[in-house]
């Protein structure tokens, strides 16, 4: 059972009553992340991720956290290329206390120039962080030789001298830039009692928008096919391509999904079985999608001996080759069929999935999500639905690729 309510000034609300769950999980979603800013706002939507907590006209960053602790409940939040989510999980009994906090964090966080001083040292260390991860820095640089110096292709967490910079005039600037009524969707899921989630709803959130209409979005779909580099004295090379696929709301994305986990989505994939397995050339090796509200792409990432980086991509290219040419046999097509629809049906066992899903099924695509129907469509998949992709897909004329590690030379493809 689910309600969903499209209130006057925008905002819309989707709460999905899971039974048989003790907890519940609230959420936040903001259609803004680092696909949206420009080169001096770069790191702004995760800027503001972090400084929310800092403190609220009622509460300091010490009381929240305390707060939270005291009711049993957790609080977290994320920001990605196109979302920023900020959601508590907790029992039901509390689910009133978490979305008043929610609330508090969303409307009333004061921005004090102190705190966002401390802050920055964490988000810096957190940029720190990622260079000191290959594995970070390579699919990022893969994000920037497919989309380019601009929108997608920038990173979440912008660059350190953007972050020495923002200040409160610019994080409420942006804020009233994106955190309108109409670009924000309130999702709960769990055991929750609809008419009391609606009525919290109405209370902590529809009537505090004081900005309605947010600014129209221009995230780049510029495609390109580079292949760039990054010289780094470490062990490995690490190494990703990304071939041009599908947007989220495309009709041919679950058998995308479904030639995905043949290619390259679990330990039975070919890439898995050939790179790893058989050639013994990776301990990492995977593909996933990345599909966006106007674009897509499949992402294909391996670390592997720094001498065996050219023959690994040989093999990655062979499989590419392979599945176009030869396509899935039947066992294949059944397999990647059951894994996709087992990971909706565990995920309904999760009330942060649950959240996530509906929330951005509703942000995203203005639609309600329904579990039943989804699993009707994935069931009507027929492998030559499945060929069709792999033919528009796996095709190595457009490949945008990116390594890192100690050589000094891009990818050949």
């Amino acid at each position: 059972m689910r309600i969903y309510k499209r209130y006057d000034n925008g905002l819309r609300i989707i709460v999905n009553k899971i039974e048989g769950l003790l907890s519940v999980t609230a959420g936040i979603l903001v259609k803004t992340g680092s696909g949206n800013e420009n080169e001096s706002e770069n790191g702004i939507s995760h800027f503001i991720e972090h400084t929310v907590f800092k403190g609220t006209k009622k509460r300091s960053s010490f009381e929240i956290s305390d707060y939270i602790d005291r009711i049993g409940a957790q609080i977290n939040a994320f920001t990605s290329k196109e979302l920023t989510c900020y959601y508590t999980k907790s029992t039901a009994e509390h689910l009133e206390d978490s979305l008043e906090v929610l609330s508090d964090l969303f409307f009333d966080a004061t921005f004090e120039k102190s705190e966002l001083d401390k802050e920055r040292g964490v988000i810096i260390e957190e940029i720190n962080m990622s260079e000191d991860t290959p594995e970070d820095i390579c699919l990022d640089l893969l994000a920037k030789s497919y989309y380019g110096s601009e929108g997608l292709g920038k990173t979440i967490l912008g660059s350190a001298k953007n972050i020495k910079k923002f200040g409160k005039e610019d994080v409420i600037a942006y804020m009233d830039k994106y955190y309108c009524a109409d670009n924000v969707v309130i999702s709960i899921a769990g055991n929750v009692d609809l008419k009391q989630a609606e009525n919290l709803c109405e209370k902590y959130f529809a009537e505090k928008f004081k900005r309605l209409k947010s600014e129209p979005q221009a995230k780049t779909s510029v495609i390109k096919h580079d292949s760039l580099f990054k010289t780094k004295k470490i062990e490995q090379a690490h190494l990703a391509l990304a071939l041009p696929a599908y947007r989220a709301a495309d009709e041919r994305s679950d058998a995308f999904n479904i030639a995905n986990t043949v290619f390259g989505g679990g330990m039975s994939s070919r890439l898995f079985q050939k790179v790893r397995e058989e050639l013994g050339l990776a301990y990492s090796v995977y593909s996933y999608p990345s599909q966006y509200e106007d674009n897509g792409v499949l992402e294909i990432y391996a670390g592997v001996n720094t001498l065996s980086r050219d023959l690994a991509v040989e093999a990655i290219i062979d499989e590419i080759k392979n599945i176009r040419n030869n396509k899935i046999d039947d066992a294949e097509f059944f397999r990647g069929k059951e894994q996709l629809k087992s990971s909706f049906v565990y995920g309904r066992e999760s009330t942060a999935t649950q959240m996530l899903l509906y929330g951005k099924y509703l942000i995203f695509l203005d639609k309600e999500f329904d579990f039943n129907e989804r699993i009707r469509k994935l069931d009507s998949i027929t492998k030559a639905q499945v060929y069709d992709v792999i033919d528009e897909v796996f095709s190595v004329d457009k490949i945008a690729a990116a390594t890192v590690g100690p050589a000094r030379k891009p990818l050949k493809i």
